[in-house]
């Protein structure tokens, strides 16, 4: 397994202005915060959703058809990967970035107007999955764009440290959402929760997504992509050379991202209904527990971002998946015996910074991989089928793992699995941090 896309003989046209540069990255990360709190809030209402529109005399149930409904998005996510590369790719990175923030929106709003099933009956609950769908398909364009956009607006040198904003914004639109939901569920009895209060972190989501389409609009589009439009450098069908000529790197894609949303979803959504639906604790200290040590972990992710600049890619991704496998099991085990959430509060710390060592050096390494005519394609491409496999199943696979096996540390073993996984594909890989970007 050795293709890889040599760097460019002559000086490509990588990287612009600094203002433009930190524009990118600011535009960048804002929309990708923004997007995952619209696809992520939805998890953290899991616990209390579920009987809303899947009635059961079993808890457990409710809760596993909810994570199943979470997971069903991914499925769209290539299909987004595909449709919203192949904007980019033909039409300009901004163009599908802009797409992507309002479809989000639009849907996230639309899920706190829905019928419960008491009301609508079984309608509620497909209209809730075709919903998720729909989000599914606007979040596989968003992430792989910002990526593509921000390391094509970076300086050379500088793209894990620029690249780290799209990372932070991804993970810290998991604790907003947690946040705002932590906010709801304070402000409200539970009953008032029950009864209303779910709607109002997805309502949210509409002024969020207008404040990103005015940042986005105001954007040009990357100078690479200008270039390869004058010199007519456009193909019909990324997609179909992403297949015929980059398979290797679409796969290796495909492994590192396996690796990266394996592990992270676990602490991003299934710890806090682990702890709730599990352990007892309460809901309100969970929220808020997640907030506060998802966003405190994210102080590491520009750290991280420096560190793949100086020391390279490599480097830090295996960091990353020696860190996981031996912190999987000890995580698991101090939640299982602890009853204090500040414990819990470190372990959420802990295991978070090494999902910024996995994730920050990801996005960059993924955009060396690919020339810049299927860049948009190839990156969303192998990240949503990285991400259908082990990131949106992820959540349902650990609950049901517990639920199979009766043993609540069995997550940990899926943990160290996808960093097996991880650690094997980032050792077929050559050095390209300090490569200008493949022409």
């Amino acid at each position: 397994m050795s293709e890889t896309v040599p760097p460019a003989a002559a000086p490509a046209t990588t990287g612009s202005s600094p203002t433009m540069a930190r524009r990118a990255a600011a535009a960048g990360g804002v929309g990708t915060l923004i997007e995952y709190y619209d696809f992520s809030v939805y998890a953290f209402l899991a616990v209390t959703i579920g009987p809303l529109f899947f009635p059961s005399g079993h808890p457990a149930v409710s809760l596993l058809l909810t994570l199943a409904v979470f997971g069903s998005a991914y499925v769209m996510r290539p299909v987004g990967g595909w449709f919203f590369g192949r904007l980019g790719d033909r039409r300009g990175r901004r163009q599908a970035l802009v797409v992507t923030v309002v479809a989000m929106g639009i849907c996230c709003g639309l899920l706190g107007l829905l019928p419960t099933y008491s009301t609508a009956g079984v309608l509620a609950p497909v209209l809730l999955v075709l919903i998720r769908l729909a989000q599914g398909f606007s979040a596989g364009g968003e992430i792989g764009g910002a990526a593509t956009y921000v390391a094509e607006s970076a300086p050379v040198k500088r793209r894990g440290l620029y690249g780290s904003v799209t990372a932070l914004g991804s993970t810290l639109g998991f604790a907003v959402s947690a946040a705002v939901v932590g906010l709801v569920s304070t402000l409200t009895t539970a009953e008032q929760m029950t009864a209303w209060g779910w709607r109002i972190p997805f309502l949210v989501s509409i002024p969020l997504a207008i404040l990103c389409l005015w940042v986005r609009v105001r954007l040009e589009d990357t100078a690479e992509f200008a270039e390869m439009a004058d010199k007519r450098e456009v193909v019909r069908s990324p997609l179909l050379q992403v297949v015929k000529q980059h398979p290797i790197s679409l796969l290796r894609v495909i492994g590192i991202a396996i690796a990266m949303n394996g592990s992270g979803y676990i602490g991003l959504t299934y710890f806090n209904v682990y702890l709730i639906n599990d352990l007892g604790f309460d809901k309100q200290a969970v929220y808020w527990t997640s907030a506060i040590g998802i966003g405190l972990a994210c102080v590491t992710y520009p750290i991280a971002g420096a560190l793949s600049d100086r020391f390279g890619r490599r480097p830090v991704l295996i960091t990353a998946y020696v860190g996981y496998l031996v912190i999987a099991w000890p995580a698991f085990a101090i939640l299982g015996a602890t009853s204090s959430i500040l414990v819990v509060g470190l372990v959420y710390v802990v295991y978070m910074s090494f999902n910024g060592f996995a994730q920050v050096p990801a996005f960059p390494q993924f955009t060396e991989l690919f020339p810049r005519q299927v860049r948009y394609t190839g990156v969303a491409l192998g990240f949503n089928l990285g991400t259908i496999i082990a990131g949106g199943t992820a959540p349902y696979i650990a609950a049901q793992l517990v639920q199979s096996t009766g043993n609540p540390m069995a997550p940990a073993f899926w943990v160290m699995g996808v960093a097996v996984v991880g650690l094997i594909t980032v050792l077929t890989l050559r050095e390209t941090g300090r490569d200008r970007l493949p022409v």
